[in-house]
């Protein structure tokens, strides 16, 4: 049985992925899932040149407001502009 560290430091086992997938389909499951976008060719007409970190609970109170977090942080800086 494979042990996988995540990028928070965890470990998860395949029993615990076999549990947890279990959990979902019966639409039990307590955990929540972590959005990484990266845009696509043409999103913008000029190439993307910073990358920003956030600290986890400020992307939290992002995603609580909206599905599109780079382009709610892409308003949020262009209206402080």
């Amino acid at each position: 049985m494979a042990t996988y560290r995540l990028a928070s430091g965890d470990l998860l086992s395949d029993e615990e992925i076999e549990r947890e997938c279990a959990e979902y389909e019966r639409e039990a499951w307590g955990g929540h899932f972590e959005r990484f976008h990266t845009p696509s060719d043409g999103e913008s007409e000029e190439p993307l040149t910073v990358c920003v970190e956030l600290p986890a609970s400020v992307v939290a109170q992002v995603d609580r407001k909206t599905k599109d977090r780079v382009g709610y942080i892409v308003k949020a800086v262009v209206a402080t502009l």
